[in-house]
């Protein structure tokens, strides 16, 4: 077996994962979710108080967390625990927990690090920070809040709870927060630098994140009809909705992982980042393009290797028709593609990883789920080949994953179907 790149960098593994979102928390649930063909979205009642604010719509984590003890997680708010759930989930698949629940002992020394993101901390944190400087009261808040309230929180979190002594990476880039963290973390271990990487990214469901996107206009307001949005490509689509939800995979030195026997879900074939340089809040088609296109270098591949993209797909007017022709311009032919974001919504800090778990798994089953409520094709967006119905069966050896954030954040990922 070769344990090295075509650049002669050591190859990356998939050899664990873990997500929670409105699909569920296992893979089955979701695979389950996915086939019924229907979006998770619900009416926010708790939502009506904020007047001003038109949407009240969201996909939020409605499982009950598992407990911990108070003393390991006194320093975590609700996004911090949605990481340490999927992260628990995620290090169980690989095999790296002991029965007992504790990391094995080659975790701690070193050789293993955390990339991981998300949006922003908890929002009860940062209200409770907010507060003294509305109203002079500091009551509120305590030794932890700042640790429940700062962006690098995850990370660090899971770093302590699993006393993980390698490298970390903060990946707080809006909603490429997930990818960026898997796509580090993999040139981490390709550059020799990790033998693995705890990927991912979380967040947290509030109404202030519902809110930014609708004072931009871009939040969906089909507040009665829940199940008809969002509309991702659809002419009639108005916005997107906001999501909760946490996803982690574990990556792998290919040779690190051969040794001590993992199971290989997939190896990381390729990964790009860049910027736009552009507009903070406008994506731009060209530059999105251009990231795609690195990532297929990176992985020496052509347009032809990559039989599935699973979108950004916000359902936002500009979003949509700028995705698409970026992908259309790199392609030039109807690719199939489709959203995650049209079942859970738009997880923000956490849809890279949820959605790369996803598309993982989906390379696995040989079916990709349909964009839901594409029924009527906006004219503006490119010719692809948009999967809608009860999805495709697709035997294929390559798939990529791209994320696109407010600031001019591009990633693309591709991903590999291991054979033996």
């Amino acid at each position: 077996m070769n344990f090295l790149r075509h650049d002669g960098k050591r190859r990356v593994v998939v050899t664990g994962g873990g997500m929670l979102s409105s699909l569920g928390r296992s893979w089955e649930t979701a695979f389950e979710n996915l086939k019924a063909c229907k979006n998770r979205i619900s009416y926010m009642p708790e939502w009506e108080r904020f007047t001003k604010m038109n949407t009240r719509l969201a996909a939020p984590y409605t499982e009950e967390l598992p407990t911990y003890p108070r003393k390991k997680i006194r320093g975590m708010g609700r996004v911090a625990l949605l990481s340490l759930v999927a992260t628990e989930d995620a290090l169980k698949v690989a095999g790296l927990l002991s029965e007992t629940g504790d990391v094995i002992e080659e975790l701690k020394n070193g050789r293993t690090g955390i990339a991981y993101g998300t949006c922003m901390g908890s929002l009860d944190a940062v209200n409770a920070l907010a507060t003294m400087m509305t109203t002079g009261d500091t009551s509120k808040f305590d030794s932890q809040t700042y640790i429940k309230a700062m962006p690098q929180t995850n990370a660090c979190n899971l770093s302590v709870f699993y006393q993980i002594r390698g490298r970390m990476i903060i990946t707080d880039t809006a909603c490429t927060s997930g990818s960026q963290a898997v796509g580090y973390g993999y040139e981490a271990i390709a550059d020799g630098r990790q033998d693995m990487m705890i990927c991912g990214g979380a967040e947290e469901l509030s109404a202030p994140n519902a809110a930014i996107f609708d004072t931009l206009g871009q939040a969906s307001f089909k507040n009665q009809t829940p199940e008809a949005t969002p509309r991702c490509f659809d002419k009639d689509r108005d916005g997107l909705v906001i999501g909760e939800g946490a996803g982690t995979l574990i990556l792998e030195d290919l040779e690190h992982a051969v040794k001590r026997g993992a199971k290989i879900f997939c190896e990381v074939a390729g990964f790009a980042t860049n910027s736009d340089g552009f507009h903070i809040t406008s994506p731009n088609y060209y530059t999105q393009g251009i990231c795609m296109e690195m990532a297929l270098a990176n992985a020496n591949l052509t347009t032809d290797d990559i039989a599935y993209i699973n979108a950004h797909g916000t359902a936002t007017y500009y979003g949509d028709i700028s995705e698409t022709t970026a992908v259309y311009n790199v392609f030039k032919r109807p690719v199939p593609v489709s959203s995650t974001k049209s079942y859970v919504g738009h997880l923000l800090g956490a849809c890279g990883a949820v959605e790369s778990w996803v598309t993982i798994n989906m390379m696995n089953e040989g079916w990709f789920h349909p964009n839901v409520n594409l029924d009527n094709l906006d004219p503006q967006c490119a010719p692809l080949g948009y999967i809608t119905g009860q999805g495709m069966e697709i035997n294929c050896d390559y798939v990529m994953s791209n994320n696109f954030a407010f600031g001019g954040i591009n990633t693309s990922l591709i991903f590999k179907k291991w054979k033996e």
